[in-house]
Formats: C-alpha cells, structure tokens, sequence
C-alpha cells in the first residue's frame, strides 16, 4: 500500500462513524448515514444511539423492516426511549400494523403527557385497530389539548362515526373541514355512515357539497332515484357518464330514465353501453328485458340469444328467451328452447303449461293434453286461473282423441 493510500485509510479509520452519520443525517443523506451508522453498530452493537439513528436513516430511505428492528434494538438497549418509541410506532402505522403500533405509543404518550402529537398517533392506532371506544377517549382528550386540532376533530368524528354515534359526530367532522379544508372529504366518510344507518336525507345533503366528484353525485343520484325522485337524479348521472362513461355508470343513468318514464333514452343509453362492451352477458341480459318491457320481442330475443350462445347453461336466459319465442309465436324455436331448460333441470310447472298452449296452437293435441295434465299436477292450486283454462282445454282435447 502507497504512503497516501495508507494514510487515507488510517484517516477512515480513526474517524467517527456516528459523528459523520449524524451530518449526513442532517444533510439529508440518508443512504450515507445509515452505512455510518451500520458501522457504528458494528463497532459497539450496545450503542443505542447508534441503533436509533441508523432507525431512523432507515425508515427515511423507506426500508420500513429494518427500521422496526433497529428501533426495537435501541428499545432492548435503552427501554423507554421516547423518539424510539414514537418513530417506531409511526414507522408500525404506515406498515399498517396498528395494533402492535399501540403498546409503544401508548407509552409514548404516557411520557409525555402534555404533548399533543403521541397522543394524536395513540388515537389513530387505535382507531385503525378497530378499538372504537378508547380512541374515541383519546382523541376527545386531545381536542381538550388543543382545540384548535383539525386532526383531533376528525379522529373523534371517526371514531364516534364507526359506532354509530352520527349525532355526536357531525359536528366534529364539520368542525375538522372547517379547521383545515384539506379534510373536507372526510365528509364523504359522513355520508357513507348516514346511508348505512338509513339516513338518505342526510346523505344526500353531503353529496350535494360535491359537485366535481363522480363519486359522490352518482351516490346522490342512486338516492334520489331510490326516493322515487328520478328527474332530479338524471343531471347528475348525465354528468357521471360524462365524466366517467362506465359499464355501471350508464346503467344506473338508464335506470333513471326508465323510472322517469323516459324509455327512449333509456334504451339509447343500454346500446351505447352494449357497443362498449359487447362481450358483457349481464349487460345483455339488462338490454334484453328493457327491449321485453318495450314490446320490441324481437330485438329482446336477439339478445337473450346472445346470452345463451355464449353460456348455453344460463337458465336465466333461456327462460327469457323462451318467453320472447312464445311472444313472437316462434313456437318450433320456443319449443326447442324449452327442451333446453328441461335437459338443464329448470322445468317447472309454467314451462309445462306454456309446452301445452303452443303444442295446442300447433294442432299436435296428444302433446298438449299431455303438457296440460302434467301442469295440472304439478300446479295444485299454484296457478288457479291457469289451472281453469288448462281444465277446460283437457276436457275438449280429451273428446276429440277419443273420437279419432
């Protein structure tokens, strides 16, 4: 080894890893620091300052494991180390693994008692661990702190919200929105609690507060036609599917103008979805039996057809295709189609009884008499007005074999 290399080595050598890791903490050169501070270890693994700040390199690089080690490794060495236990915890929570970030925080926040931030991280732990009730303590003890915590607010809001307390937490979720308006979609939060307790007037009250978020016009827009006020929610999916001109979006658009007496657009509408998507089979099967309730038996046909062709074990729609058949008196194809459902195992009474009426349409009696009694027997008081007519026609077809 040369003179300067040897004397470069002996200058490394005699320097202090932790020292120059702190100034390149401080520097903001956190891959530097936690080689420095790694070195540190490794000269005295009972350093826990030297753990705790190689932690903390490490948790600023974003390598969250080995942060939770280094910090628990200053916490073996140094228990109850504050910074290591709320670095720790904080480091926990972004892991999502809030209830093993509890313990430390909580001791933490013992520490410091008058410090509002533990306590703040104490509540969300908490409240992501699903412990409701004594977030809700924590968080009310920090908004006493500071009444001026927007974080506070909103952490009590929460935590009364996801119990059902939506009285006590309005005003607190509307106090965090107006300490800081970068919470404001925290009322959507709100919105979604009302919904869920069967408060739509309230809901919709909140999503109206959203004019820009598709989200939340297509949930006032789903309320209102709920609430048998169609016309109103139309703007606002009319919007929607603008905005976001989805599969779903589309539906409930034509939902709306269905309930708005609107049949039109309500089918321009399904048709624009199905040309989006023409390999979706639930979209048909919606096409279809809006074209059913339409009168228009042919286009629906075509469309149940379009089911069965691509899943020829769909019950559902061969039943509906089946009924559209009979419509049109399609009743070779109808008949075809309720063969079909008896080889799948879904005949019942009625497809007995539609089999008789078009076996009788056909002049093929033998077939329709037996279809009518078959009916009969199955029927048993299920159907009386079919059960009449289904009599009567046995009756005549009886006659007129026994006279051949």
């Amino acid at each position: 080894m040369g003179y300067a290399a040897l004397a470069l080595w002996c200058v490394l050598q005699a320097a202090d890893p932790a020292a120059e890791g702190m100034k390149a903490l401080e520097a903001g050169k956190y891959a530097e620091a936690a080689q420095l501070f790694g070195r540190a270890v490794e000269a005295d693994p009972k350093d826990y300052a030297a753990h705790f700040h190689l932690a903390l390199a490490r948790s600023f690089l974003g390598q969250d494991m080995a942060a939770i080690e280094s910090y628990r490794a200053a916490l073996e060495l140094k228990p109850g180390l504050y910074e290591a236990e709320l670095n720790l915890g904080l480091v926990l929570l972004r892991r999502k693994q809030a209830r093993e970030a509890v313990p430390v925080l909580e001791s933490a926040a013992g520490k410091k008692p008058r410090e509002l931030r533990p306590r703040l991280h104490l509540g969300q732990a908490l409240l992501e661990s699903g412990e409701l009730a004594r977030a809700e303590q924590v968080f009310q003890a920090a908004a006493e702190m500071d009444a001026k915590s927007a974080t506070a607010q909103l952490g009590l809001a929460q935590a009364q919200a996801r119990q059902n307390k939506l009285k006590d937490a309005a005003p607190h979720f509307l106090r965090a929105v107006e300490l800081d308006p970068g919470f404001r979609d925290a009322l959507l939060e709100l919105a979604e609690r009302y919904e869920k307790n069967q408060q739509p007037a309230e809901a919709m009250s909140l999503y109206e507060q959203f004019p820009q978020n598709a989200g939340a016009r297509e949930r006032l827009a789903e309320l209102l036609v709920a609430a048998g006020r169609p016309a109103e929610a139309i703007p606002h999916l009319e919007w929607v599917v603008a905005a976001s001109p989805s599969t779903a979006n589309r539906v409930a658009l034509a939902l709306a103008y269905a309930r708005n007496g609107q049949p039109e657009k309500e089918l321009a509408v399904l048709e624009q979805a199905i040309q989006a998507e023409p390999a979706n089979l639930p979209l048909h099967m919606r096409y279809g039996r809006a074209l059913r309730d339409h009168k228009n038996f042919a286009a629906a046909a075509r469309e149940f057809y379009a089911v069965v062709k691509a899943q020829p074990d769909s019950l559902e729609a061969w039943n509906e295709l089946s009924a559209m058949l009979v419509s049109l008196e399609s009743f070779p194809q109808a008949l075809a189609a309720l063969d079909r459902i008896r080889a799948l195992g879904g005949e019942t009474e009625g497809h007995h009884f539609l089999r008789a009426i078009m076996l009788d349409r056909l002049k093929d009696a033998k077939g329709a008499l037996a279809a009518y009694q078959q009916f009969l027997a199955l029927s048993q008081g299920k159907h009386p007005d079919e059960e009449f007519k289904a009599r009567q026609r046995a009756r005549i077809l009886e006659r007129e074999l026994s006279k051949r």
